[in-house]
């Protein structure tokens, strides 16, 4: 298998789950920062030019996190990383969707995108200041959510290491943790398959 990565963005958390489940991964760098997104060599493997996307032996390929996650978690039951039972896994797939679909396309994109909002350059501190309203919220909720658990649904899952990328993100762009997310952060620190995920990326944690 192939991890298509950019150090830091969301592909982190496949990342992070690839590391878990042990199995021989390569990991391509392709920075959202240097144009090597929308090479026509990458294209080729993903036209939405974003990460993650995952290479899988038969050289076919899986793209959005939420899909990657279930694929990875479904085809390696004897890591864990999912619930076998119908409604844990909607209760996973429920948490992905709402960490990728709101977290991050609806908050965080306003503060690294601003202008994807408004084009208007005068608008961008309002643009982001909704941004941060939007995480403030959010991570709110995921703080009443975890209530007394150490992960997100009770055992450690795939959607702990969709928690954990919002929780770098927040760290890079100082969006305040609520203390059981910071705790759930310290937690997934603690893990050694985040730290060799860590030292393989340079993330400054």
């Amino acid at each position: 298998m192939k991890l298509f990565y950019s150090p830091g963005a969301c592909s982190v958390g496949i990342h992070v789950i690839l590391e878990e489940i042990g199995k021989p991964y390569e990991a391509v760098l392709r920075s959202t920062r240097d144009g090597s997104l929308h090479t026509p060599e990458y294209i080729a493997v993903n036209p939405k030019s974003k990460v993650p996307a995952l290479q899988r032996d038969d050289g076919s390929v899986l793209t959005e996190f939420p899909a990657i996650a279930f694929w990875l978690a479904r085809t390696n039951p004897f890591a864990e990383l999912l619930p076998t039972n119908p409604d844990g896994e909607a209760r996973a797939i429920e948490a992905m969707d709402y960490i990728g679909a709101t977290m991050h396309m609806q908050g965080f994109a306003r503060l690294f995108r601003p202008t994807a909002f408004n084009a208007d350059e005068g608008q961008k501190e309002a643009v982001q200041a909704r941004g941060r309203e939007i995480l403030g919220v959010a991570f709110a909720l995921q703080d009443i959510w975890l209530g007394s658990k150490e992960w997100v649904l009770g055992p450690y899952s795939v959607a702990d290491a969709a928690l954990f990328f919002v929780e770098v993100w927040s760290k890079r762009l100082d969006v305040p943790l609520p203390p059981r997310c910071e705790a759930h952060f310290a937690r997934m620190k603690g893990r050694p398959a985040v730290q060799r995920v860590i030292a393989a990326e340079g993330l400054d944690l």
